[in-house]
């Protein structure tokens, strides 16, 4: 298959369509489900026609909900036919019988067995730091879920093949997934067949946001089923509709952050309190949570606090990782805390960041020690220096005292202000639960001299191969074209793992240089072709709050600080973006282009989320307004990008793609805030939260 197709785009003669069948009801049991009469050539699929397990692999999400259903949309059974107008015709005569029962939608309202996971961290001793505090800080920080909007809706085609007498059967599968080897693994225990029955072609995934790591082995596992039972190739392409309903989005949360501080302003002790609502069936859910935990603790010397966590199920459709994995969430929590506090001591944000933040040695809040020189005084002088930070903050700073004690706004006068926040990212998963956290890569010198690279890592683009044949070309000096990066299939390639946390650029990337050294050491003593297989273990790991880790999910950080400045209208009150600026410390950088590309597109997303992606459920479904209403940036509205790197040639590649989603939004928060002379505590902040501020200060100055 060619794998630049999307999955609408692969036809198959004699396929067949698929489509779900969903529950009506967001909580309860399952009675029945009566459909139509349908002709023979239309089958219905429950979840007692499941031959294997009915749950994707390493997580409880069932295939077909059987007994009970957990959220409005979740599937319970499927049919399978020619025409796809007849099928949606006959999808609206089903009826699914639901014995309800009372939903959650808030999960600050759910009874203790919804309660997923929870934390309970205390270093140091937190009580007496606030009992010798000067000042104490506190707010409530809130995100909002956002929708990934990758290119196509999500799906899978599957051909059966026969068994014939040279052959057993064969069930290809393809789809647009992160991880193919959790495809094949979910498909093989649902239909109970031997590992070598399938095979999984990933299709073309662009620009994912990390929404295609486990939902994709749903949907495949629905055409699979239907391929299996009919012996014909299904289809299965959901609605836009659909998949905005039903599919994971970014998980909201809400984090309480009260800090003691001493007479320099220092952070003596911090207790943290956070929410993180993860939808039905709690997905990555303690990696998700100890990412949340871990952003919240910010980079910023703390000696003693407390931290209580805990991830929620409710009633509305399962919410799933999206780029950062929950980092991002707490991250905009800290630096938004953090802004306040210099903001109460009056003190410019940047300054009072560089006197406190964690330096080499210090262990993160998870215990992992920092190996590694921490750049953020470099980082806060490359952004600030860029944008022309602290005139601007000082300017800004000295109108908005005036306009504060003037009492009112000149409506000719447009409001600026500015921010400034830094983020960490790692370059791995913490747990390894799935997978085992196992990743390998082989690579063959064949006879020719031509070089075959081999991995399942699945890329949105062809940015990635094209950087391992130029890595592999300069160690084994060949020519770049004589280098092929092969990764069709889960037959012909090695289980690479999950595609996410910038593990091409990182893990897969370091594999290759091993394994070409590897074949470097052999080539001119053993004869040609050399074959080397080069894989990761997880390593050492850590005990957090009870739990195993993988502490090379931490083990090079990748360090960003961003500046935004906006202008508000004083009639309309929309915030305009003036400008963004990005100091990065990704290490070495493999490709100046494909990073700053990398950068600009998460920057765009970024400011999507903090500025204007509402989603709200209403009774534990979005709205079909919302949808259509959905408002992501366009091209008129990218404010100008600026990127400049910390280059370090010595060290290894660090992943610096989702750093603009953990330290853009606090600082364009912070920039509406200062204009404003107002403390915004939350995102999505757009012009409607702005005006709902206004008034309320307009007032305050009355009373």
């Amino acid at each position: 298959m060619d794998r630049s197709l999307f999955v609408s785009d692969i036809f198959i003669k004699g396929s067949l369509f698929g489509i779900t069948i969903r529950s009506p009801a967001a909580r309860g049991r399952l009675r029945g489900i009566d459909f139509p009469r349908l002709p023979s050539a239309y089958i219905p699929i429950r979840a007692e026609d499941i031959p294997g397990k009915n749950h994707l692999d390493g997580f409880s999400v069932p295939v077909l909900a059987s007994e009970t259903v957990s959220y409005i949309g979740e599937p319970v059974a499927l049919l399978i036919g020619p025409d796809r107008i007849k099928l949606e015709e006959f999808a609206g005569l089903c009826k699914v019988m639901v014995e309800e029962e009372t939903p959650f939608f808030s999960a600050y309202s759910v009874p203790p067995e919804f309660i997923l996971a929870k934390r309970n961290i205390t270093q140091g001793d937190p009580e007496s730091a606030f009992r010798e505090a000067k000042t104490i800080v506190g707010g409530i920080y809130r995100t909002g879920i956002q929708e990934h909007w990758y290119s196509e809706a999500q799906g899978a085609v599957v051909e059966y093949h026969k068994p014939t007498t040279l052959e057993k059967e064969k069930i290809i599968v393809y789809t647009a997934t992160q991880w193919p080897f959790h495809v094949k693994r979910s498909v093989v225990a649902l239909l109970n067949l031997a590992p070598d029955t399938i095979e999984v072609h990933p299709s073309r995934i662009g620009i994912h946001l990390d929404g295609k790591i486990w939902y994709p082995s749903l949907v495949a596992c629905h055409a699979a089923l239907g391929a299996y039972i009919t012996r014909k190739p299904v289809k299965i392409i959901l609605t836009r509709e659909e998949d905005f309903q039903y599919t994971p989005k970014r998980s909201g949360s809400e984090i309480r952050i009260r800090s003691a501080l001493g007479e320099q302003g220092q952070i003596l002790g911090t207790e943290i309190n956070a929410t993180a609502c993860l939808g039905a069936q709690g997905v990555f859910v303690d990696e998700i949570l100890d990412r949340i935990c871990l952003g919240a603790l910010g980079s910023y010397k703390i000696a003693h606090f407390r931290i209580e966590g805990r991830a929620v199920r409710t009633n509305i459709p399962p919410g799933g990782p999206f780029a950062g994995f929950g980092l991002s969430q707490g991250f905009f929590a800290m630096e938004r805390h953090v802004s306040h506090i210099a903001d109460t001591l009056r003190q410019d944000p940047a300054e009072w960041r560089k006197s406190h933040f964690f330096y080499r040695n210090l262990p993160l809040g998870i215990g992992v020690p920092l190996k590694e020189h921490v750049p953020l005084n470099e980082l806060f002088d490359t952004a600030a220096g860029m944008s022309d930070y602290h005139r601007k903050w000082a300017s800004y700073e000295l109108l908005r005292i005036h306009r504060r004690e003037q009492g009112e706004v000149d409506k000719n006068e447009r409001l600026r202000g500015i921010g400034i926040s830094a983020a960490y990212q790692g370059s791995g998963l913490l747990y390894t639960e799935t997978d085992k956290g196992f990743c390998s890569v082989t690579l063959t010198l064949e006879k020719d001299g031509s070089l075959e690279i081999k991995t399942s890592m699945v890329s949105s683009n062809k940015e990635h191969a094209f950087l391992w044949q130029n890595t592999a070309a300069e160690i084994l000096a060949v020519e770049p074209g004589a280098v092929r990066v092969i990764s069709d299939n889960t037959t012909t390639s090695p289980d690479s793992g999950p595609a996410t946390l910038s593990r091409n650029i990182t893990l897969i990337t370091r594999l290759v240089e091993r394994a070409c050294a590897a074949i470097r050491k052999q080539r001119f003593r053993d004869p040609l072709p050399i074959t080397v297989s080069r894989a990761y273990h997880p390593g050492k790991t850590v005990n957090w709050e009870g739990k195993t880790l993988d502490h090379n999910g931490l083990s090079h950080l990748g360090w960003g600080a961003a500046v935004v400045e906006v202008e508000i209208d004083p009639i309309e009150y929309t915030p305009k973006i003036r400008g963004v600026w990005l100091g990065i410390d990704g290490g070495r950088i493999l490709s100046e282009t494909k990073a700053r590309r990398s950068l600009v597109n998460s920057v765009i997303e970024a400011l999507g989320w903090a500025s204007r992606e509402h989603i709200q459920y209403e009774e534990g479904i979005i709205p079909l307004e919302q949808i259509h209403g959905y408002n992501i940036p366009i091209l008129q509205d990218i404010p100008p990008i600026h990127i400049d790197f910390i280059w370090n040639d010595v060290v290894t590649p660090k992943g610096i793609e989702e750093l603009p989603f953990s330290c853009v939004p606090a600082a364009y928060v912070q920039a509406v805030s200062q204009a404003l002379d107002h403390n915004f505590e939350k995102i999505p902040l757009d012009a409607r939260d702005i005006w709902e501020a206004k008034k309320l200060k307009g007032k305050e100055t009355q009373i």
